[in-house]
């Protein structure tokens, strides 16, 4: 099954942060918060603007993006925790 978001919405897998701290203490799941940070995994076809046409999105499968801390909604597909979010939800692409 292949999933593609409509319109300005993308396809986010969070990335994992480290599991423990710089000083070596390991940090339990519990006490983790989620990551701000993903990689896209699809993208919908772009914004459609006032005058009908559609503007692409800036970003594309495979950016690393940081995004608000209760952007999107959360999805399962085939067993992945993913999210779906609007373009406008993601604060910047980590080059």
């Amino acid at each position: 099954m292949s999933f593609r978001p409509l319109h300005d919405r993308v396809l986010v897998k969070r990335v994992e942060e480290e599991a423990k701290t710089k000083g070596g203490i390991i940090i339990p799941d519990t006490a983790k918060e989620k990551p701000q940070e993903g990689e896209v995994v699809a993208v919908g076809g772009g914004a459609i603007k006032d005058d009908g046409s559609v503007r692409p999105l800036d970003v594309k499968v495979g950016d690393r993006i940081l995004f608000g801390k209760w952007s999107g909604t959360e999805v399962t597909l085939q067993g992945d925790e993913l999210i779906i979010m609007k373009e406008s939800d993601i604060l910047g692409v980590m080059g």
